[in-house]
């Protein structure tokens, strides 16, 4: 009996499922993404080697040229939260967009009684806002210190929830607790520098780090200094 000759045929793959697939994740990301805000000021910071890396639990204070003031801290929880306690202890409303708004910023340079209306803002305003002086700092009026002892205080509560989390499930616990930074531009004068010092000093802090920029590179660093 002769054999029946099968016709070949190329193997064709069905794509359709790593298609769909491909939309989901992208779909996903879109969704889920947070787009962080552009900085207020940019500060070109002194060189050096090192190539340490600050953690998000950071409280960061930059100084620009002119010796303005910026706050920021890197974690968003811990960002939202102070902004709460800052508006009760000032007095200042903010509502649920403006709390919103802040939680995506960097960092941001303006007096309290200011901040709503820097929120309202568009990313193009803010780069533009008057009156953009920095976080006031004086004597008489140390909102600086007040953002950085509260920030601290979320973050701490942060750290210690988390670490008891991971204590609960046996889990391995490697967070880290709340550390201080100064980035300070390269041709700001050590004065408004030195003012930043004394804020941290009168808080009892007196270990924190130094931004730098890598030398022949364009990473931060930062290098700790007591």
């Amino acid at each position: 009996m002769g054999k029946i000759k099968v016709a070949a045929h190329a193997p064709s793959i069905d794509m359709t499922p790593m298609v769909d697939l491909a939309f989901l994740l992208v779909t996903f990301f879109m969704l889920t993404a947070s787009f962080r805000m552009a900085e207020p000021v940019v500060v070109d910071p002194p060189s050096s080697v090192s190539d340490k890396t600050l953690p998000e639990n950071t409280v960061l204070i930059t100084v620009d040229h002119i010796g303005r003031a910026f706050f920021g801290v890197g974690n968003g929880e811990a960002r939202t939260n102070t902004l709460a306690k800052m508006s009760e202890k000032y007095g200042v409303k903010f509502n649920a967009d403006q709390a919103k708004k802040f939680g995506g910023l960097s960092s941001f340079g303006v007096d309290i009684k200011d901040l709503p209306r820097y929120l309202d803002a568009t990313e193009a305003e803010r780069l533009k806002f008057q009156p953009q002086k920095g976080v006031p700092l004086d004597s008489l009026n140390n909102q600086l210190r007040d953002w950085i002892q509260i920030s601290a205080t979320e973050l701490n509560a942060i750290y210690m929830r988390n670490k008891s989390k991971a204590e609960e499930t046996g889990q391995e616990f490697k967070g880290e607790k709340p550390r201080y930074a100064i980035k300070a531009d390269a041709k700001a004068k050590y004065i408004y520098v030195k003012d930043v010092f004394k804020t941290f000093t009168d808080m009892k802090i007196y270990t924190f780090n130094l931004i730098t920029s890598m030398e022949g590179g364009a990473s931060v660093p930062a290098n700790e200094k007591k």
